[in-house]
């Protein structure tokens, strides 16, 4: 058993992009794999399909049902913002604790790989003590930093892996989406990060799908 978290420099960067693709990936190959995407904002029942966790059920070939979202994706809100406000718009709180703890029995009972999909970066409020990072800090698992090529995400970038370094925290793979329309060289993007963190792998994902399987398994080699 494994488990692996899924977290990002920032929102809309592509971590259910990454999460789903490793799942097709194992999935192709006969390995167990699982994935919970427990926080979730910005969700509209009535488009449940286009949510990260009906995503995530879809590549897992899993039912799109209340049962399968409940078990996936158990604390989701409306407002596309962070938990702590989204939350707190519905008059509700995130219980950190909770979260933990449902977080680890399903690392525990899990026989295979566990893709646990954080939401937006790594500094993201969860309630207003907790952060994305105390949450894998709390787990206590490695992490794919998922990233993208836009002007700007250097920094972003960095900035994210010296917060995971700083806590002790074991960077399994840096993973740049490529964006698009953004005019910054990719091959440049991966040398100059991976100067600044090596000896974190840094992999890639093009634009171009037909490059997709070969990438998929090439990050996946790196977990």
């Amino acid at each position: 058993m494994s488990a692996i978290f899924i977290t990002a420099t920032g929102t809309d960067v592509g971590k259910t992009f990454v999460a789903a693709g490793l799942i097709r990936h194992w999935r192709s190959s006969a390995q167990d794999v699982d994935a919970l995407k427990p926080v979730a904002t910005g969700y509209d029942p009535a488009h449940a399909e286009a949510s990260d966790a009906g995503h995530l059920l879809l590549a897992l070939g899993r039912a799109l049902g209340p049962p399968e979202l409940d078990r996936i994706s158990p604390w989701r809100f409306a407002a596309a913002l962070s938990p702590d406000m989204a939350a707190r718009n519905e008059g509700k709180s995130l219980n950190f604790d909770n979260l933990v703890e449902y977080c680890r029995q399903a690392i525990a009972s899990q026989r295979g790989t566990l893709l646990i999909e954080g939401i937006g970066g790594v500094m993201v409020p969860l309630d207003d003590r907790h952060t994305v990072v105390d949450w894998i800090a709390a787990l206590n698992i490695p992490a794919v930093l998922v990233t993208g090529s836009y002007l700007g995400s250097l920094s972003h970038t960095l900035t994210c892996v010296d917060v995971l370094r700083r806590r002790k925290l074991v960077i399994k793979a840096l993973v740049v989406n490529e964006t698009p329309g953004s005019a910054v060289p990719m091959a440049e993007t991966i040398q100059t990060l991976t100067n600044f963190v090596a000896p974190i792998p840094v992999a890639q994902l093009s634009r171009i799908s037909t490059m997709h399987d070969r990438e998929f398994a090439a990050i996946a080699a790196l977990l």
